[in-house]
Parts: structure tokens; sequence; C-alpha cells
């Protein structure tokens, strides 16, 4: 058996590193004819998926799996762009709602068939019936990353 930091086996970080860099440059190359960035996608998408009453920018930070600053940074520009819009929390006067608004619904819209598209061209070197299996599996992967986070959080000096 090849031991766990042998440079010739396949490590984990590195393959998801790869993996999500090349996968997030073809979809930034595929979409910036629309005017929307990755990132911003992923907020449309997560909003449209996420609580009706619109979601907080603590929940959407969470469900992006991204930081406080990037998320208020990037709501700040979907706002400008009037894709989304704010509105008071009804029982936390520190937070606000966050709505998709029509115009970012469309965008969405538009975006999101160039997305099945590059999935579906990413997945194609994956036998048809290995697909689910694996997407499966890196939620599994992805679920016990976010569980070390979480740990390590709880656990480093201060």
């Amino acid at each position: 058996m090849i031991p766990l930091d042998s440079p010739v086996r396949r490590r984990l970080p590195p393959l998801l590193r790869r993996a999500w860099y090349s996968l997030n440059q073809t979809f930034r190359r595929r979409i910036a004819h629309t005017g929307v960035t990755p990132d911003q996608f992923t907020a449309l998408r997560t909003l449209l998926e996420g609580d009706s009453e619109g979601m907080t920018q603590r929940g959407l930070t969470e469900a992006m799996s991204s930081d406080p600053n990037t998320v208020a940074s990037l709501l700040e520009r979907m706002e400008e762009s009037g894709w989304i819009g704010r509105r008071a929390h009804e029982r936390d006067r520190r937070a606000y709602r966050i709505n998709l608004l029509p115009e970012g619904l469309e965008k969405f819209r538009e975006v999101r068939d160039l997305a099945v598209v590059l999935q579906s061209d990413v997945l194609a070197d994956l036998p048809e019936s290995d697909r689910e299996r694996f997407l499966e599996q890196l939620e599994v992967v992805a679920q016990a990353c976010r569980r070390a986070a979480e740990a390590s959080a709880k656990t480093a000096p201060r």
C-alpha cells in the first residue's frame, strides 16, 4: 500500500483544488457574456432554492460555503444591479432578509442552462452509471470537510 504522504499517491487537497479551479475558470469563460460571475450565480441559485421568506446574509454565507466579507461584497454588487433586494428581518434588528428580484431570477435562468451543460460536459468522462454515485460521494466528502473545519475552529488557539 502506498503511504498517505507519498508524492505518487493521489491526494485530496490538490485534486479538489484543481477540479474546482478548472471548473470555475471554465464556467467564468462560458458565462462572461451574461455579466454574471460564478459566485453571483451560486448566490442567485442559493437564494432561489433557500427560504422563500428570504435568507439572511449569514445563512447565505453558510449555504455557499464562503466567507462573510466575500458575500457582503457580492451582495452589494448584486443589489446595485437590481438582482436582489434586502428588507429588515422581522425578529433580528441587525439582520436583513435577502430576496431574489425578477431581474435576478431572469439572470439566473439565463445562466442556468450554461451551468447544466458544463456539468454534463464534465461528468461525461465518467460512465453514466457512476455519475450520481460520484456526486453523492463528493457530497459526503464535502460534509466531512465542513465538519473538520467546524471542529478545528472550536479547538484552534485564540
